[in-house]
């Protein structure tokens, strides 16, 4: 384990400073020409779009609403937002964006964590129009939008008694989610969200409309992982599950540090169920460390034995229950540091074992005591992610995750904080602790030097081949054949 007396490359206070004072410096002229250049641009978009679609400037309230993220961090103020409501319109939209050489960004739940990855001082797509959720029974399959997030899809297909495999907690977006793999209490037993896909609806960055399938080879596997490098997607066509009742929620604890390590690595080691799945999150805030352990089983009730250690741990709040899949979903207390800055960050493991367990636990102790002075209204938090090694087998081959021989386990690593002059301070810690962890666990036994990151928790400065590994040459290809012009590179996210 770490000492806690290791100090950080540069003084904290100058890294802040030094990094608010050159992004001041590199964005004042810049913002001035982008914005008087790309006014015209959404006068041309607002002549050139259907009556189903709009564009909002400041301050109008869908204009703010538009911009708004979830971590605010990932917000920048546009020069105008547009809601296209048809996938004609988006087409439209992205052969103007084009013409004029103008940047923009595409926001489906406004949950990405990565500035710039879907803001823009641009011209702000919002998707919030692509808000249908149609149930095929006959081909099993639901229809979703990309403008919704998992809790609208959730209670959309409860009265027919179905599901589709989404987000676990509440106010995760559609789109970015399942373009970047999509972990899902259901994974266990039917695999991610790009498992279940069976259809895109993609605006080209030519303006066509199709509908790719596993027919067209390339772009179907592309999607599949692949976020917006290859157009817009309007809506996705996944396959269905049934859905009854499920058990569980969440329990709060404090103090219960060593028994939350000690039921967490034994559920890993021993729990083969495919209908149970667990989060544990350790939380630091105000210099108190907080675990939650979210619980979930894809029935009414669990056999008895697998949640009998975590019930027995003495809880400061208990939520758990026989409740609708929606229910549990919106019991984690997950929204309450919105507004916040922050970031994610990610480290892959194969196994949760106690040794990484105890890793986890100090490394939120450490980064808590060095950075309390310095970063006001910090919030530390380090998610365990236990699933069946078999986790990758219900799928066939994508972009991510680039290999299925062994399922991946993502730590989640979230810093939440106030203040813009703590920006490079956070970003450089949290990439130092994932480097560490990730270290600790090759050392540990586990051969996770080169392990495909998680690209929805991945932060901003990870390598696209620490992610997609072998894959990249083949990404690159695609989007050179179906981007020519390199549209899709005015807008921010991973590129290839």
């Amino acid at each position: 384990m770490r000492a806690h007396t290791r100090q950080l490359v540069a003084p904290l206070w100058l890294l802040s400073l030094s990094a608010l004072a050159l992004f001041a410096t590199l964005g004042a002229a810049d913002t001035t020409i982008q914005s008087r250049d790309t006014s015209s641009t959404c006068e041309d978009i607002a002549s050139a779009i259907s009556s189903a679609s709009a564009v909002f400037w400041p301050p109008e309230y869908y204009f703010e609403e538009d911009i708004e993220h979830y971590i605010s961090s990932s917000s920048q103020v546009s020069t105008c937002s547009v809601e296209p409501g048809t996938a004609e319109d988006v087409g439209t939209i992205l052969q103007i964006l084009g013409s004029t050489n103008t940047s923009f960004a595409v926001k489906g739940g406004g949950h990405a964590s990565n500035p710039g990855f879907s803001s823009t001082p641009g011209v702000q797509i919002a998707m919030a129009r692509f808000s249908g959720v149609t149930y095929d029974a006959s081909a099993g399959t639901a229809t979703i939008g990309t403008g919704l997030v998992w809790d609208d899809v959730y209670a959309a297909l409860e009265p027919y008694g179905v599901n589709v495999i989404g987000g676990r907690v509440t106010g995760v977006g559609v789109a970015g989610f399942t373009l970047g793999g999509g972990y899902s209490f259901l994974s266990n037993q039917y695999g991610l969200t790009v498992d279940t896909v069976q259809a895109f609806e993609l605006v080209l960055p030519n303006g066509t409309v199709t509908n790719v399938t596993a027919s067209n080879v390339d772009l179907f596997w592309a999607l599949k992982g692949g976020f917006n490098n290859y157009g817009i997607v309007t809506q996705f066509v996944l396959q269905t599950y049934p859905q009854g009742q499920v058990w569980g929620g969440s329990i709060i604890t404090v103090g219960e540090v060593d028994a939350i390590k000690n039921a967490t690595s034994n559920f890993y080691a021993n729990v083969t169920d495919p209908k149970a799945s667990i989060i544990t999150t350790f939380n630091w805030l105000l210099g108190v460390t907080t675990i939650e352990v979210n619980i979930f089983y894809d029935g009414p009730s669990p056999p008895d034995g697998i949640f009998d250690e975590f019930m027995a741990i003495p809880a400061i709040d208990q939520d758990i229950s026989t409740r609708s899949f929606l229910s549990l979903v919106l019991s984690a207390p997950s929204n309450a540091t919105t507004g916040l800055r922050g970031y994610f960050n990610t480290v892959s493991l194969y196994a949760i074992t106690p040794s990484i367990m105890d890793a986890i636990v100090n490394e939120t102790e450490f980064w808590s005591s060095t950075l309390a002075v310095d970063v006001p209204s910090l919030f530390i938090s380090y998610d365990v992610e236990p699933f069946l090694p078999g986790v990758f087998s219900h799928g066939n081959a994508s972009a991510w995750p680039p290999t299925r021989a062994q399922g991946v386990l993502p730590l989640n690593i979230y810093y939440a904080y106030s203040l813009p002059a703590s920006d490079a301070l956070v970003s450089q810690a949290m990439q130092e602790s994932a480097s560490f962890l990730t270290q600790f666990a090759v050392e540990d036994g586990q051969d996770v030097a080169n392990a495909p990151r998680y690209p929805n928790y991945a932060i901003y400065t990870t390598p696209l081949e620490r992610m997609y590994g072998n894959n990249v040459a083949r990404l690159a290809e695609i989007k050179a054949q179906y981007d020519p012009g390199n549209l899709m590179s005015l807008c921010g996210g991973w590129k290839f």
